[in-house]
């Protein structure tokens, strides 16, 4: 889907990115001095982790749905104590990654899928550089409509993931297919049934660099530390269906837990229309997508040099199901 020079405004972009980031977790500056990325932002932005850890298996974090702790190989001796591993809200960061976003036929799949009134998700990057990348354990990402009476194998939306430079068995997501069908999942039972962490009914998502891949959120899927000498950066993002978050309480885990009431959506929704003008801006021969519920607004999308600042916090309205 992504073309080499779309990919190389890409790779320039996380180039600069890590060059913004802090040098150790909880520094205020860079190895410059300079500010570091999101130090002023309210919303959380950059995560870490240990080199090759497993910070979210088997912890009450994100309500607990990573239900078992994967294998935590030993990083190198020369390995930092912390490395960059999500970095939330990344379209306030990154106008290459904005205009992935708005990528006229991946918006021509979320509106096929979802309706025209399709609601945003959740954006960020997972980084899992050689050696240090941490592993995600088993999981799945819906929360609120596994009770639902209507609930379907689409009521928790989807994922895209844009690979910026290929993803492999090593270093990439495996899924569990047709588990998005199938309810809540007892992963614990999964893995005991299996006698390992490698399920037997896994299967690892093997890209090229420009790749994306669509994940249905409530697929277990999940991924090992990355031991192998070959870099996964992935651009993730992802879409509802505007029935499943319409004056919905949130989950709680991406932002905090609210009634997404239709200001707030429209509001979220907003990111959608300021990465359509950026997009348009670079590339002015793509016909762009038109995304319906923006079609009145007022708002003034164009793109501007303030256009990112316009954007910051912006995943504190983050529509988490």
């Amino acid at each position: 889907m992504l073309d080499p020079q779309e990919l190389t405004d890409i790779e320039q972009d996380l180039t600069q990115l890590k060059q913004r980031f802090a040098v150790n977790n909880g520094d205020k500056v860079n190895a410059k001095g300079e500010p570091a990325l999101g130090v002023d932002c309210k919303a959380p932005n950059l995560l870490w982790a240990k080199p090759l850890g497993d910070p979210l298996g088997g912890t009450p974090i994100a309500n607990g749905r990573h239900q078992v702790k994967l294998f935590e190989p030993t990083a190198a001796s020369d390995a930092p104590k912390e490395s960059p591993f999500v970095l939330l809200g990344s379209l306030q960061f990154s106008p290459a990654c904005l205009r992935v976003y708005a990528h006229p036929e991946l918006l021509k799949v979320a509106q096929a899928i979802n309706g025209e009134d399709f609601a945003p998700f959740h954006e960020c990057l997972f980084i899992k550089e050689p050696g240090l990348g941490a592993a995600v354990s088993w999981h799945q990402d819906g929360d609120t409509h596994w009770n639902n009476p209507e609930f379907d194998a689409q009521i928790h939306g989807f994922n895209f993931m844009a690979q910026a430079y290929g993803s492999t068995a090593v270093n990439g997501v495996w899924v569990v297919p047709g588990s998005h069908a199938l309810g809540r999942q007892n992963i614990k039972q999964m893995v005991e049934d299996a006698g390992s962490e490698r399920l037997p009914d896994a299967v690892p998502i093997i890209c090229n660099a420009g790749d994306v891949v669509i994940c249905n959120r409530q697929l277990v899927h999940g991924s090992f530390a990355n031991t192998g000498f070959e870099p996964r950066i992935t651009i993730n993002f992802g879409f509802h269906k505007r029935s499943s978050v319409l004056d919905v309480k949130g989950a709680g885990i991406h932002s905090e837990a609210a009634i997404y009431d239709a200001a707030m959506i429209e509001k979220r929704a907003h990111a959608i229309g300021y990465a359509i003008e950026a997009r348009r801006a670079q590339y002015p021969q793509e016909t762009p997508f038109s995304y319906q519920p923006l079609a009145h607004s007022s708002t003034d999308f164009s793109w501007q040099p303030d256009t990112l600042a316009k954007l910051k916090d912006y995943n504190l309205l983050d529509l988490s199901i």
